[in-house]
């Protein structure tokens, strides 16, 4: 069985880059009042929920062009 510390590499990167989304998107979600599809509070779930897609598909779908 292989090590966790073998992953690490991977690993790491990645959860920078979802926590970077995860804290714009929601930073976003919180300073918007207008959506394309849904409310705050979905988005809101959508986005801290469904890991690295949900705030994808916010920044993709739900985010109201200024």
């Amino acid at each position: 069985m292989e090590s966790i510390k073998e992953f690490l590499p991977v690993i790491i990167p990645i959860v920078i880059l979802e926590l970077g989304l995860m804290i714009y998107a929601l930073s976003h979600v919180l300073k918007h009042e207008r959506y394309k599809f849904g409310n705050r509070a979905l988005w809101i779930l959508i986005v801290v929920l469904v890991q690295i897609i949900g705030p994808i598909l916010y920044l993709t779908v739900g985010k109201e062009n200024d």
